[in-house]
């Protein structure tokens, strides 16, 4: 049994637009390649009427900025960071390196080298997103990372004092007011002063994140993210209000963000809706939050949990919560989704803000082949080999003699060849 109480409206957005910003896009970036910094300082003051005689703050500027965030500000700053850097540690102890020796003298290793040179996108737009800079440059400090850019727009032409101090507090090594493609553009090429990062990371709008899929391959990339989803499962022992608290708590990122309920009560169903319908007029971010739920807001009724888990499963939500008598039931229930929020003593904002988990998760049903930002996202996973053992190399050159002529790769094998010959005393016979 499945009703539909409420469903998205059909999606109006065609290749159009995408095609239109792809194109855009591609043209600040290919300028910013040819004429650097000029092109970088003229887009800057077209999209964001921000041109300063310098993008890059320096220390002296940054100490300043920083004195006119009030106290309590730069305490949570720091409390929050304190989560961020915990878990992320944990992350980190958790991936082990090592060394086996398979057979006698032959040694295989693993290691995780931090990526060189990051450049962390901190949006602002309408508002300051310190949490972001939290996500993505302490992050990639604790994972090793030796420099880390960190960009950040003007919000209405003024300085996001409070996201400065989260950037430089998060350890960033050089910090920029500069923002859209044309910051996203001049860390990824690089310019005469911005220095060419290897991997970029952080949310953004469609600008930004049709940059970063322009230049994935030439940089890497966290993930590709859309807009902000949520995703909750909710039995006969939630709190309607709580629910529809939550739902519209996500729905403010953005008018394209969906924000979904699954539930085994047609009651609670309803109540949520009655619930929306009195909350959203008196949100002061009624703007974003109204078109979200009008045009992607959805409430499902299902026969039971094991079709609640099924449905959300196929959604594959970046967040999903979960509002039942037994939350933690969903750790075996389910397998596709960002990050799960077990129970209605936690809800998405703590993962969006506070309690140390990455914000940075994967949308649009991504959640089925990946995971989100993490310590392991600022490394490569890389192998070595070593033979000191004469009998070992001989016999795997032998093997590799005849695998690769198994695969028609004469080169191949004749490395292996040599190598074996020197142990046996006998010359191969292609070198007679």
């Amino acid at each position: 049994m499945s009703l539909e109480l409420k469903k998205a409206l059909p999606t109006s957005a065609g290749r159009a637009g995408s095609d239109a910003v792809a194109a855009t896009v591609s043209g600040v970036i290919a300028d910013i390649r040819d004429r650097g910094d000029a092109a970088v300082r003229e887009y800057s003051a077209r999209f964001d009427n921000w041109s300063p005689a310098e993008f890059r703050l320096s220390a002296a500027e940054i100490d300043r900025i920083i004195a006119t965030v009030p106290a309590q500000t730069i305490e949570d700053i720091r409390t929050v960071q304190a989560n961020v850097r915990g878990f992320a540690e944990k992350q980190l102890a958790s991936m082990l390196e090592f060394e086996v020796e398979t057979a006698p003298g032959v040694f295989l290793g693993q290691k995780h080298n931090p990526v060189e040179a990051v450049g962390a996108y901190v949006p602002g737009g309408r508002y300051p997103l310190l949490a972001s800079a939290h996500m993505t440059v302490l992050t990639a400090k604790v994972a090793g990372v030796k420099r880390v850019t960190a960009c950040t727009p003007p919000i209405r032409g003024e300085i996001p004092a409070a996201t400065i101090a989260a950037m430089h507090l998060a350890g960033a090594d050089e910090i920029l007011l500069l923002g859209g493609v044309q910051a996203v553009a001049a860390m990824a090429v690089g310019t005469e002063t911005v220095g060419k990062v290897d991997m970029l990371a952080g949310p953004g709008n469609a600008y930004v994140a049709e940059a970063k899929r322009q230049l994935f391959g030439e940089v890497g990339i966290d993930l590709f993210a859309g807009p902000t989803e949520i995703l909750i499962i909710a039995d006969d022992t939630a709190d309607p209000q709580l629910v529809a608290v939550d739902l519209l708590s996500q729905a403010e990122h953005g008018p394209d963000s969906p924000a979904i309920l699954i539930t085994t009560s047609e009651t609670v169903g309803r109540a949520v809706l009655d619930h929306v319908d009195r909350l959203l007029p008196g949100m002061s971010t009624r703007d974003f939050a109204e078109p979200a739920w009008r045009d992607h807001g959805q409430v499902h009724v299902v026969s039971g949990l094991t079709e609640a888990f099924n449905l959300a499963d196929e959604f594959a939500s970046e967040h999903v919560q979960v509002l039942t008598e037994n939350p933690r039931q969903a750790l075996t229930s389910m397998n596709h989704y960002g990050a799960l929020f077990l129970g209605e003593g936690t809800c998405v904002s703590y993962g969006d803000k506070v309690i140390g988990t990455n914000h940075t998760l994967p949308t649009r049903h991504a959640a089925r082949y990946t995971g989100g930002l993490w310590v392991g996202k600022f490394l490569r996973t890389v192998t070595y080999q070593e033979v000191t053992n004469a009998a070992s190399s001989a016999a795997l050159g032998e093997l590799c003699g005849r695998a690769a002529r198994a695969e028609f790769f004469e080169g191949h094998a004749r490395s292996g060849d040599i190598r074996a010959s020197r142990v046996r005393g006998e010359l191969p016979a292609w070198a007679k």
